[in-house]
């Protein structure tokens, strides 16, 4: 059996969705859709929040992070997603394979650590509202932005570097891009490390800061309880719908794609590798429709613009 190691270059092949080849058309049909809405989606509240004076706040700004976070995971995964569904290329280097994986779980560390930022942000709003500006200044934004940024490099940099390290058996990986498990089952030697480090970063990100995002929650929901009005409640409350949507949605489906991966072995591999295209591409494409809806000065934007351009082109 050939052996690949760094030192022998080599290529590997996505094989896909496995079973479903011969759907690969229809299938292109809603990626496509969604890789378009994410784009749009995404690209139009960016450039709400670095045009409107009215949101230049902390929440913003970390939303913006956010936004930036989902681009980026979309754009390192979707072209080779899409070209794989419309072209058949299924080729892909090593370097590229590590540098997509890079980027694809980068992007998801940074975007949890945004979401504590976040959760941070709505305690302080809700449970020391007075001191909110002097708490959420400028440079604690900034600050925490380069952390969150600092986390997803400093955490994920060792995956492609033990990958790199390995020597594969195997070069066809059964996915749409390059997955960690998938490449780590493919190596001839002892992989211990490659999946104890995996695992401690899946615990550190998801346990942790699903920890951390619930205790503020806690104390949040403490404060408000002790509100003498059902409409103050009602209101406190409010200002934490979108947020908490997001959490949902950026935690639910790979909460659901773990409990499958893990237990759902009856389960068709084409539905394995669906459900990890998703849990990737549904918090992107949801995100911003979230924010555009249910958060009141973003509305009030979007409704401003669309009334501009439409009155621009009745003249």
């Amino acid at each position: 059996m050939p052996r690949f190691n760094q030192s022998n270059p080599m290529t590997f092949t996505l094989k896909g969705i496995p079973g479903l080849e011969d759907l690969y058309l229809w299938l292109s049909l809603p990626f496509s859709f969604m890789f378009v809405a994410i784009l749009l989606g995404n690209s139009a509240i960016l450039f709400l929040l670095a045009m409107e004076s009215a949101l230049d706040k902390p929440m913003y700004h970390l939303l913006a992070m956010l936004l930036l976070a989902d681009l980026v995971s979309t754009l390192s995964m979707m072209p080779q997603v899409l070209s794989l569904l419309w072209f058949g290329i299924q080729d892909i280097s090593l370097d590229a394979c590590l540098l997509q994986m890079f980027f694809i779980y980068g992007t998801s560390v940074v975007r949890s650590a945004v979401l504590v930022a976040m959760a941070f942000d709505r305690y302080v709003a809700i449970c020391n509202p007075l001191h909110y500006t002097t708490v959420l200044t400028g440079s604690l934004v900034r600050c925490l932005g380069m952390m969150a940024l600092a986390k997803g490099v400093v955490l994920i940099l060792p995956v492609p570097l033990l990958l790199r390290q390995l020597t594969f058996c195997r070069t066809v990986i059964a996915h749409t891009y390059c997955d960690h498990m998938a490449m780590v089952k493919m190596a001839c030697e002892h992989t211990g490390p490659n999946r104890v480090y995996g695992l401690c970063v899946v615990v550190l990100v998801g346990g942790l800061d699903c920890l951390l995002i619930g205790s503020s929650y806690a104390l949040i929901l403490w404060a408000v309880l002790r509100l003498s009005s059902r409409r103050a409640r009602f209101r406190a409350l409010s200002t934490c719908s979108s947020h908490l949507s997001v959490v949902l949605i950026a935690y639910g489906p790979g909460l659901f794609s773990a409990l499958v991966h893990r237990f759902g072995h009856a389960i068709p591999v084409h539905i394995h590798i669906l459900l990890a295209n998703l849990y990737l591409l549904i918090p992107s494409l949801f995100n911003p429709v979230i924010f555009g809806v249910r958060t009141k000065e973003i509305r009030d934007m979007v409704i401003k613009h669309l009334n501009c351009c439409a009155g621009t082109r009745a003249q």
